[in-house]
């Protein structure tokens, strides 16, 4: 091990754990491509009514089977939740061979990055594994922000049009067929599914709380909760909804305003926060001995404990403090 891990053999070792990972991601599509030819064959074959075969075991059906193993669990009920908001096609155990992926990877820049002594490879590969494998993660977060933005964004406007349909002779149900064929993306997906699970035999209330769960938003909670307390009592829904539009129009350009006043102070944070650990990564790159003393294990004193572990939670403490200043509720 000592040998694989010397400075003379680090180029055949990363060569043959970058070539590794290749392996893995490519046996990976292949599994997952298969897949999807196997299904729409037995599907074809069942709509024209010939014998199916039962296919033999095949690692797609072990990865669905863990699936829905994981899935009946918490953390994978909101992870396939997360998944559904960020509109990615991914079941949950597909995402979490990405995130083993991703650990893989960081743990491949760690090694290279502490190459300086055997001591710094396993910690700085470690922590680079750990790190690496939140980014899809941060990844499917970042993508189901920006997808209720563009949704909030959209939904003023969607009102008004759902309010002109109704004082031009429309039912409700053809209201939302209509915006779910009229209204710009992703707007037309989420009602389209709505229409979808009426049309299978769901309520119209149910439907709504659907969407409300996929898509949390508060200003599409002010909506739900007016259409269904109109469906309740009755009332004039048509000016209901024009009251709400100009409402979300006027929390949408409030929020706007306030995002460019505290612009400067957001990017401050990540200037604050990437300016150290990017110095200290590029120091460890061009010269790994000089970064090396800090992961030295010996007495005294225990540097690699204290002036790193200290100095990455003094960073991460600031960052939010900075970000939790700048966040205003509206």
């Amino acid at each position: 091990m000592d040998r694989l891990l010397s400075p003379e053999m680090m180029p055949i070792t990363l060569t043959g754990l970058g070539l590794l990972s290749l392996l893995l991601l490519a046996v990976v599509g292949l599994v997952l491509r298969r897949s999807q030819s196997d299904n729409v064959s037995q599907r074809l074959s069942e709509f024209a009514g010939r014998a199916v075969e039962q296919p033999a075991a095949n690692p797609r059906q072990a990865l669905e089977r863990i699936d829905k193993v994981v899935t009946q669990s918490k953390q994978g009920s909101n992870t396939g939740r997360d998944l559904a908001r960020a509109d990615l096609k991914l079941t949950v155990a597909e995402f979490y061979l990405v995130k083993l992926g991703a650990a893989l990877v960081g743990a491949l820049v760690g090694i290279y990055i502490g190459r300086a002594s055997t001591a710094a490879m396993f910690a700085s590969a470690l922590v680079g594994a750990v790190l690496f494998s939140f980014i899809p993660n941060f990844y499917l977060g970042y993508r189901a922000k920006q997808r209720l933005t563009a949704f909030n964004n959209l939904l003023g406007d969607t009102v008004t049009m759902m309010s002109n349909a109704l004082r031009g002779g429309y039912s409700f149900l053809q209201t939302l067929d209509m915006v779910s064929k009229e209204a710009p993306y992703p707007v037309n997906q989420e009602f389209r599914r709505v229409v979808q699970e009426v049309g299978l035999g769901r309520t119209t209330e149910d439907a709504l709380g659907n969407l409300q769960r996929r898509v949390p938003s508060d200003d599409l909670d002010l909506l739900i909760t007016a259409v269904n307390i109109q469906m309740e009592v009755g009332g004039n829904l048509a000016q209901i909804l024009d009251t709400i539009g100009h409402t979300i129009r006027e929390r949408v350009r409030i929020k706007g305003e306030i995002n460019t006043l505290t612009a400067q102070g957001r990017i401050s944070a990540w200037v604050i926060t990437a300016l150290p650990i990017g110095l200290a990564l590029f120091i460890s790159v061009v010269n790994p001995s000089y970064m090396a003393p800090i992961f030295t294990f010996g007495m005294p004193p225990k540097a690699w404990c204290c002036l790193p572990v200290t100095s990455l939670v003094m960073i991460v403490i600031g960052y939010f403090v900075i970000m939790k200043i700048m966040d205003i509720e509206v």
